[in-house]
């Protein structure tokens, strides 16, 4: 785990591995305060035509054999891309960056000298992007590899990290913000990719406990037979074919002063999703071990909202279970009994996220009384190839939460992109002996498969947000892994849960 510190002054006598600065093309001048033997380093660099501080460009230097050495042996520069177009997300992008790199090297402490980068966020904030960026950039996933093994010289790991602002701009305060929407993510990554035999819908029970007794959130875990009870036939339905038990885990945040407004957000929890008998191809079914990213969102939501204590009543939901396919699984041609008491035709059974999400969409209206409910889903493949994996496919009832859910996503760089939502799309969803089908035509398959859910929700406003693109497989961003879960969604929930005024 990485540690941070701010300071408003240059390093002088602090032993750090290396020192991170960043430029944006045209502004290469060392910053004030550098001292001068890692000027000269970094000068030469630019005159040699080895950095010119172009986005997505790192250059890695050593510097001379004189004193500072002792204390500073290595220089870090990273480019920001051209100044007029520097915003948040590039800031975010080269801490990322940063955090990568220095994950490669042997070092234990490292520092990030704050930028002069006054077009791309207010000063006041520098710290908490670069924090933010820092830490989920520098982010990997080793709990199954063996450390020490005897073939490997035993590398040291990232510790602690120093922003040095001897500008003043920002704040520890600031800082503090970027660590805990960062640990936020990454707690959201660590569910994401475990294995499945490890994350059953009973360890993300267990998970979510131990996440309210550290928040101080309420928790409550319903099992089958409160589902029976309930009448949860379609998530019951998915569950049938699974010898691990189902569970809709309730998270619910409530602020000190009573509030006014409150939110549901609600994940899909497919622990492993083979797809049941409409069984999916063999090659990549690994993946589907990420069929749980809507849930680890709003878990990471959760954590970040329970130490941020928002003035906003937030119910966290999520529907937790398996998808697999034994003699007792669900099969095309049944049909089941929703929470609502609508019949849905099961046509394919690999169209199972909707089934357990209509059921606790619903539950959580009637139970809750939301003013909105937004969930987040794995559930499309249609979605990945219409949107590929950059942005989030989106599909609402309510134009004044979508732009808040898009204004959001902007913020926090997990881009949402709104999909139609016409009638004519729903017509392909009506049931020849049920009231519904649980897929619908070929064609469109992203945004039928939310509207499938608007069946569930009556009138109150709700966004559907597929992160079947955005959950894993995403290259080439600096603060995101390579490989893995990415925690998309957890800083758009937090985001949206802090700039949330009601809805005009």
């Amino acid at each position: 785990m990485v540690t941070f510190t701010y300071q408003k002054k240059a390093p002088a006598g602090d032993k750090l591995g290396a020192l991170v600065l960043f430029f944006a093309e045209g502004e290469l001048n060392p910053p004030e305060g550098l001292p001068p033997a890692l000027a000269r380093v970094m000068r030469q660099a630019v005159q040699l035509g080895e950095f010119g501080g172009k986005s997505g460009q790192t250059q890695l230097l050593l510097t001379s054999p004189q004193s500072v050495a002792d204390t500073v042996p290595r220089l870090l520069l990273i480019g920001l891309g051209p100044p007029d177009k520097l915003d948040r997300e590039a800031l975010r992008r080269a801490a990322g960056r940063a955090g990568q790199q220095l994950n490669k090297l042997n070092l234990e402490r490292a520092g990030l000298w704050m930028p002069a980068a006054a077009g791309a966020a207010p000063a006041a904030e520098l710290a908490a992007v670069l924090a933010e960026g820092a830490l989920l950039g520098a982010y990997t996933f080793n709990s199954y590899k063996e450390k020490g093994a005897a073939a490997e010289t035993p590398k040291a790991e990232l510790k602690h990290l120093t922003l040095y602002d001897p500008a003043g701009g920002s704040s520890a305060e600031s800082m503090h913000l970027g660590v805990l929407r960062g640990e936020a993510v990454n707690l959201a990554r660590n569910l994401g990719n475990q294995p499945p035999n490890a994350m059953t819908p009973t360890q993300l029970a267990v998970e979510a406990r131990d996440l309210a007794k550290r928040r101080g959130l309420k928790v409550k875990v319903l099992e089958r037979a409160d589902m029976e009870r309930l009448g949860m036939g379609m998530f019951l339905g998915v569950a049938k074919g699974s010898r691990e038990p189902p569970k809709l885990i309730v998270l619910e945040y409530r602020p000190r002063k009573k509030s006014k407004h409150s939110l549901v957000f609600v994940g899909k929890g497919i622990t492993f999703d083979s797809g049941g008998i409409s069984l999916k191809p063999g090659a990549a079914m690994d993946e589907m071990k990420f069929d749980m990213c809507g849930a680890a969102a709003v878990m990471g939501a959760m954590e970040g909202i329970g130490r941020l204590k928002p003035a906003v009543n937030v119910v966290g939901m999520i529907p937790a279970c398996e998808n697999l396919p034994d003699g007792g699984a669900v099969k095309p041609g049944d049909i089941l009994k929703s929470y609502t008491g609508k019949h849905v035709e099961v046509l394919n059974t690999d169209a199972e996220g909707r089934l357990i999400l209509g059921d606790a969409l619903a539950y959580g209206i009637e139970r809750y009384k939301p003013h909105a409910v937004i969930d987040l889903a794995t559930l499309t493949g249609a979605c990945v190839i219409a949107l590929g994996h950059y942005a989030t496919g989106a599909v609402g009832n309510n134009e004044p939460l979508m732009d808040k859910v898009v204004q959001a996503g902007r913020a926090s760089g997990d881009i949402v992109w709104p999909l139609p939502n016409f009638p004519e799309y729903e017509e392909s969803l009506k049931g020849k002996y049920g009231d519904l089908q649980n897929i619908g035509t070929k064609e469109g398959g992203a945004i039928t498969g939310g509207l499938f859910l608007k069946n569930f929700v009556g009138e109150v406003p709700w966004a559907h947000l597929d992160i079947a693109g955005t959950a894993w497989g995403v290259k080439n961003i600096g603060h995101i892994p390579n490989e893995g879960a990415t925690g998309v969604g957890v800083c758009l929930l937090m985001d949206l849960v802090l700039a949330w005024n009601g809805l005009s």
